[in-house]
């Protein structure tokens, strides 16, 4: 039996417009317009979108599924639970995990283990150096043949520019993006917070801006040596904004993302040593804040991804000091971006799909992301016009450590579709 999701809004044009799609087993069949008396229903499972928006599913590609070997924190099924109530479809997750997916074997098992309890599609990545210690680099073909979708060492900056070189020709050479959590080790000190209001306020020590962009300096001009697709994580500071679009500029092979957070929140928004507000890169300060949206709205930064990290109440209790960096992000990308910057006028809602759906697809070369005939059935319904608070309580991942609890927000996903099966439906 296929399916019929009748009377949608495809986000462009006039409300009053209404799409249907059709879908037979994993992939969109048809594309109709009009009234949906005129279609062929029978034998079909309905669901009547009844005007709200109808888009592409969400493309998130980097996010923490903390599987294997942090199962406490989040798991593949939990995760990918999450990621289908975001409206997400696609996810791509680092391989920080224990035992590092630095091998063949790992990555053939999460590929495997998402495939029987996954609810969305799972893209694992690949480490760039064994156990991302930095050391020694990983078997890059092989890795790509077990099917790894890019490699990085997220989570660790790799501090050594020869091979961070030779890591660059070899993906190079396979046509593979290399994807960079750029951080000068050297700058850290032990700080939990960037070196701004908050950490003067309190007495402590700050992350500097340049500990992030010093790294990606040195890797755009290794991209430029070695013609590397290389892809800046989580861009979070005015120096990082300007170093990447001096690079594009020069005809680079450089693309970024950012999150959420770094996008709505700075330091100073910190209510105190709450440690759901601890996340690497640190919230800054709020010129780099408006660096970034500009960063995003002149094409600087390509995609919005969550850097979904999930980390128990046990953990994050631990206090700023001590708790781990990171904040969980899949249920409340969509909602936090809308409200801020489609409600308020700043973007369209074009714009916003586009970074969260065909531009990821485009960046990393996948299939997905369409709303046309013959793509994957990769949907999702999203009401606009609701308008309720943020309660982690009700999430579907593990872990509950977000800092927008509470916050009221519009534009809540309704139903998930993905390679034509409904994975989230409220």
């Amino acid at each position: 039996m296929g399916m019929w999701i009748i009377n949608g809004w495809p986000g462009t044009g006039s409300r009053d417009e209404r799409l249907h799609v059709r879908i037979e087993g994993s992939l969109i069949a048809e594309l109709a317009a009009g009234p949906a008396e005129a279609l062929s229903l029978e034998g079909h499972e309905v669901f009547d979108a009844q005007g709200r928006l109808l888009a592409p599913g969400f493309i998130d590609m980097h996010v923490h599924l903390r599987d294997p070997g942090f199962e406490h924190k989040e798991t593949i099924a939990t995760g990918t639970r999450s990621a289908a109530r975001g409206g997400f479809t696609t996810v791509a997750c680092m391989p920080n995990t224990r035992p590092v997916a630095d091998s063949p074997e790992v990555i053939r098992s999460i590929r495997a283990k998402a495939e029987e309890e996954g609810a969305v599609r799972v893209l694992p990545y690949a480490s760039i150096t064994r156990g991302e210690l930095g050391r020694e680099l990983t078997d890059f073909a092989a890795l790509r043949e077990a099917g790894a979708v890019a490699f990085t060492d997220d989570g660790v900056g790799v501090q050594n520019a020869r091979m961070m070189k030779e890591a660059m020709r070899r993906a190079s050479e396979l046509d593979m993006v290399v994807v960079a959590h750029c951080e000068e080790d050297s700058l850290l000190d032990g700080a939990a917070v960037t070196e701004g209001e908050f950490a003067r306020k309190h007495g402590l020590k700050g992350i500097p801006n340049e500990s992030e962009a010093i790294p990606i300096a040195r890797d755009v001009l290794l991209a430029e040596a070695t013609g590397a697709r290389y892809h800046v994580c989580h861009v979070s500071t005015e120096q990082s904004v300007r170093v990447i679009r001096d690079a594009k500029r020069a005809g680079i092979r450089v693309t970024a993302e950012v999150c959420p957070h770094h996008l709505l929140l700075a330091d100073e928004d910190i209510p105190g040593f709450d440690a759901n507000y601890k996340m690497n890169p640190p919230l800054r300060t709020p010129n780099d804040v408006k660096a970034v949206i500009e960063g995003v709205e002149d094409g600087t930064i390509d995609i919005i991804v969550t850097d979904h990290a999930p980390h128990s109440a046990e953990e994050k209790a631990k206090g700023l000091d001590l708790a781990p960096f990171g904040i969980v992000g899949l249920e409340t990308a969509f909602p936090l971006l809308y409200t801020r910057f489609v409600a308020t006028g700043r973007w369209s809602l074009d714009f916003l799909l586009d970074k969260m759906t065909a531009k990821p697809a485009e960046v990393f070369a996948l299939p997905f992301g369409k709303l046309e005939a013959g793509a994957s059935a990769d949907l999702t319904v999203v009401d606009l016009n609701e308008d309720r608070e943020v309660n982690p309580a009700d999430f579907a991942s593990k872990s509950r450590n977000t800092p927008f609890g509470g916050w009221r927000l519009a534009g809540w996903p309704k139903l998930t579709v993905a390679a034509g099966k409904i994975v989230w439906r409220e």
